[in-house]
């Protein structure tokens, strides 16, 4: 260690050390101010004169105002701190435990500036600085409320604020959303109002500087604090100040910066931020998207994975931009004129032609891409998951050419999603802290390949059809959620308690499962209809039949459920349909689908016994639901019919469970001429198929008075049957 300590140190640390008074020790201290700053002073030679010196004198000095008549007050902290400013440089002494003990000392000195002599406080903020860059000081910061006070000196704009706010940057970029308190907003939102004013007036360099702050802020801030933004001034400034910069000729530094913050604070508001002027709202939306195509082009066209991830930050945020436009322009609520949508539609085709391009270049490559290099496949692969939703027809060879390899990342995903769900539930750390399902997300745009040949023999090629039905089996574990079991002696208490609510993140987790299984049941009833012969002697099917008898009647009847009760029903009536021979007719799980399947076709249509007892009408039930519902309700009633064909005795349960009669009853009600063709046809076809199937049928319906319904309703077929000619 003597080696690497200057004789000039080692002298002023025999002086530090021989020194009789405090008065004495100040006056080397001097000394030691300018051999700090000298370039032979090494990190060793730092420490050894900060130990020579003692924390507890550093900290008097800090603190104490009786200063010599001739002296200005504050000289001692002056001093005191121009010496830590050095020493929080170095990371050992930055985070050494009695530097940390003195945050709260620090941010008070830097909340009382205006007080302060403006030296102190420049030389404060540097030490903040310091201990700011490494996480025992960050923590430190944050134990002692530094976010809050941080915020509160740059809402204020005392002396150096800005200083105030790169520090609380970096502490929001490292702690994430636990930065906030989550039940008062309002620290957060008068913070960003004051920024974002900065940020909208400043025409000079520091309104790019700004784009990087607001970023961490935004990029960490939790969704329930965004809820109440509307309140807030800051979403609007933000909104004029990015048009000003996205609009004007800039260059990559500035433009760069302010995407990514457009990015993050539209993937916080919606989509309906990018929209929010009055006059032109379409206007900057499609600037937006437009320059993340043309970003994703230049950045990825002809790069190696390499040099593309080394952009990541700025790709991603663009990613985010189409994804979530991609999502919105879908649901049709954005009035395009044609001009409109042929220039998105170019600039799109463009960028996601440069992301296939990219990833079959990855697929070629033996190594497998590890680290940030994979997790930025993965976010590539998740764009291009949100196109194949919508678009179903551009670029199909080369889509062809990579789905092999776009299954296998996806695969890889959700069973490293689904290993640390089966951890999580066991209170395990899991390695796959920040796991990301590909394969969920990928799921809307298989359902549209499952319908073309070549990419449907990959799938199934692939193996996918099992990792699908293993899929729908995962998601139902969160669907159909258990409590857990109570423990014998508390079983007393908890009986005369009202049952607890389920918290709101598992409430969202449980509707997101939902959705999963709805899309998967759809990707699966494309390939039971388009591949007859490989379903009947697939066993994948076979389980998945079963594994829907046994399920669906323990479905909760609440309107939550009600379309993916309607899609298990039906997906199980096409494999039931195909798989007729492998059918046991003692069966108990066949009983119980079976009920719980004309539950759902019985319920759908009502008479409409409020407004007009003569109306056919879609339930209120099934109303707010029916454009996800209707084809199911069609396919389900022709498949029910081509079932009983083929199952003869799956035609007792209509009929005990009194849908035939019921059916014929509700007609019974309906006005001449009213009702809906599409309808008729499928309740006649049902019914004529339900006659063939059990003669002992005919008297039920006879009964029910089914020839005044056949005459009102011209059903002539079912007339014929019933009546003969």
């Amino acid at each position: 260690m003597a080696g690497q300590i200057s004789d000039a140190v080692k002298k002023c640390i025999a002086i530090l050390k021989n020194t009789n008074s405090d008065t004495e020790k100040f006056a080397a201290l001097f000394m030691v101010t300018k051999l700090v700053k000298g370039k032979d002073c090494n990190p060793v030679a730092k420490k050894a004169i900060f130990e020579a010196i003692g924390f507890d004198y550093i900290k008097r000095l800090l603190l104490t105002d009786d200063v010599p008549v001739d002296c200005p007050p504050s000289i001692y902290k002056s001093v005191a701190l121009s010496i830590l400013t050095v020493f929080c440089n170095e990371e050992e002494l930055a985070t050494h435990p009695e530097m940390l003990a003195n945050v709260p000392v620090f941010l008070d000195i830097v909340q009382k500036a205006d007080d302060e002599d403006l030296m102190s406080v420049g030389e404060t903020y540097n030490c903040l600085k310091g201990i700011a860059s490494f996480a025992p000081g960050q923590r430190a910061l944050i134990e002692a409320g530094g976010v809050a006070k941080l915020s509160e000196i740059y809402s204020q704009g005392s002396f150096q604020s800005d200083e105030a706010l790169n520090i609380l940057a970096v502490l929001v970029s490292n702690l994430g959303m636990k930065s906030w308190n989550e039940d008062n907003p309002n620290t957060f939102h008068q913070l960003l109002n004051k920024i974002a004013v900065d940020f909208e007036t400043d025409q000079d360099k520091r309104k790019f500087e700004l784009c990087q702050v607001l970023n961490a802020l935004i990029f960490n801030c939790p969704k329930k604090i965004a809820a109440s933004a509307d309140k807030a001034t800051w979403p609007q400034s933000l909104y004029k100040g990015l048009t000003d910069i996205l609009q004007s000729k800039i260059g990559a530094q500035q433009r760069n910066p302010a995407l990514i913050l457009a990015s993050s604070t539209m993937e916080l508001l919606g989509v309906e931020w990018a929209l929010s002027d009055e006059e032109k709202p379409k206007q900057f939306f499609l600037l937006l998207i437009q320059l993340a195509a043309i970003e994703v082009r230049m950045q990825l066209d002809g790069k190696s994975l390499k040099a593309a991830t080394s952009q990541r930050n700025l790709i991603m945020a663009c990613y985010i931009i189409l994804e979530l436009s991609i999502n919105y322009i879908s649901t049709d609520q954005l009035d395009l004129d044609q001009k409109e949508k042929q220039t998105l539609y170019t600039g799109l085709k463009g960028a996601f032609t440069a992301i296939i391009n990219l990833l079959i270049k990855v697929s070629n490559d033996k190594n497998k891409p590890s680290g940030e290099e994979k997790w930025f496949v993965y976010g590539t692969i998740r764009v291009l998951a949100a196109w194949l939703a919508q678009e179903t027809s551009a670029l199909r060879t080369q889509i062809y050419q990579l789905l092999p390899f776009i299954l296998e990342v996806a695969n890889e995903t959700f069973y490293a999603h689904k290993a640390r769900r089966v951890a999580e539930k066991a209170g395990i750390e899991s390695d796959n802290a920040n796991s990301v399902d590909i394969l969920r997300i990928l799921l809307p745009g298989l359902c549209h390949l499952a319908v073309e040949d070549p990419a449907r023999a990959i799938i199934l090629k692939n193996n996918e059809d099992k990792v699908l039905s293993e899929l729908l089996q995962f998601h139902w574990t969160i669907v159909h959620y258990k409590r857990p079991p109570v423990p014998r002696s508390e079983r007393l208490k908890v009986l005369n308690q009202p049952k607890q609510e389920l918290a709101p993140e598992v409430l969202a987790e449980m509707q997101d499962s939902r959705t999963a299984m709805i899309s998967t049941c759809n990707v699966l009833m494309n390939l039971t209809v388009l591949e007859t012969k490989y379903v009947e002697e697939s066993e994948v099917f076979n389980e998945l039949l079963k594994f829907i008898f046994e399920n669906l009647p323990e479905l909760k009847d609440i309107p939550e459920n009600l379309v993916l009760h309607g899609n298990l029903a039906v997906l199980g009536l096409l494999l039931l349909k195909q798989l007729s021979k492998k059918v046991k007719k003692n069966d108990f799980s066949i009983c119980r689908y079976i009920q719980a399947t004309i539950r759902f076709l019985w319920d759908a249509y009502i008479i409409d016994e409020s407004n007009d007892p003569t109306a056919l009408v879609v339930s209120m039930a099934y109303k707010e639901h029916w454009m996800e519902i209707m084809e199911l309700w069609f396919l389900g009633m022709q498949t029910m019919s081509g079932v009983i064909a083929q199952i003869p005795w799956i035609s007792e349960f209509a009929i005990e469970s009194g849908w035939a009669e019921g059916i014929i009853q509700t007609l019974k009600k309906v006005k001449i001429g009213t009702l809906p063709p599409n309808v008729k046809s499928a309740y006649e076809d049902f019914l004529c198929h339900l006659v063939d199937a059990n003669e002992s049928v005919v008297d039920v319906l006879k009964k029910a008075e089914a020839l005044r319904v056949c005459r009102n309703h011209r059903l002539m077929e079912l007339g014929k049957k019933l009546f003969g000619d």
